[in-house]
């Protein structure tokens, strides 16, 4: 089993940067896709970010230009970051880690953390 830990949440003034970090229990050397989600009040949560294990990333077209998914240079510290930019107030909600295992499709999600951008 897999925990994911996220961090870096907090408030923030419009304009400004925040860096998440999502830490891993253990390494997967399989095959895996990293993704950030996040949740606004009374909205459905909503993909952010995916960075597959061979260093393919995708964005949510809201935030392209501005969020930059990654992980650790050397993985050694199973840690993926969402390094945010640019911030605004509809960047706020609950951010999500979350962890898909290729083939098995195990699948892991981490507690959240809260991000505030004020006006």
């Amino acid at each position: 089993q897999v925990q994911l830990v996220e961090s870096g949440g907090g408030l923030v003034q419009a304009g400004g940067s925040l860096r998440l970090s999502c830490a891993a229990s253990a390494r997967i050397f399989s095959a895996n896709v990293m993704a950030w989600y996040r949740q606004a009040p009374g909205k459905q949560r909503e993909l952010v970010a995916t960075l597959t294990s061979g260093g393919i990333t995708n964005y949510a077209d809201s935030v392209k230009g501005r969020f930059t998914i990654s992980r650790d240079r050397d993985n050694a510290k199973n840690t993926v970051y969402l390094q945010m930019n640019s911030l605004k107030p509809e960047d706020t909600g609950v951010y999500y880690c979350r962890m898909t295992v290729i083939p098995s499709n195990a699948d892991y999600w981490g507690q959240g953390t809260q991000v505030t951008v004020s006006s």
